[in-house]
């Protein structure tokens, strides 16, 4: 692993692209791009991470209710505050009480159910869906 960002890869690829852009022309010595190419470093600067957090629909309701409500990530990830579903989800194996507590997965879980928390936009695990909260004022 490299101590790169993505970001300093991209910037790379733009400057090789600008510098191809610069280099080559159609057959009538016209730029093969106009000057109103996007800028695509604007573009990856508003793009979503490649990594969105991954949750069920039930765990996305609930957070959504939560931040509707001002309730805080601790006490929206306290066992007592949670849903059944969500609690479910978060400690059994597959979700099912029958499975037993499983506590590597209740950890990753957490983590996870933070991170969508934290950066206020999650994929939907049953619909694909991606969930972007507004913003607060």
């Amino acid at each position: 692993m490299s101590n790169e960002t993505k970001r300093d890869v991209f910037e790379k690829l733009a400057e090789c692209y600008a510098e191809v852009y610069d280099a080559y022309t159609n057959e009538t010595g016209s730029p093969y791009y106009c000057d109103d190419e996007p800028n695509y470093l604007d573009e990856y600067d508003a793009a979503l991470p490649d990594d969105l957090p991954v949750i069920p629909k039930a765990v996305s309701e609930w957070i959504k209710e939560c931040k509707h409500r001002n309730v805080t990530l601790a006490d929206t990830l306290c066992m007592e505050m949670r849903p059944e579903n969500v609690r479910n989800w978060m400690a059994f194996k597959d979700g099912d009480v029958a499975n037993g507590f499983d506590r590597a997965g209740y950890l990753r879980k957490q983590d996870l159910m933070a991170s969508a928390w934290l950066l206020g936009v999650w994929r939907v695990e049953e619909t694909g869906e991606i969930v972007k909260l507004e913003a607060e004022k």
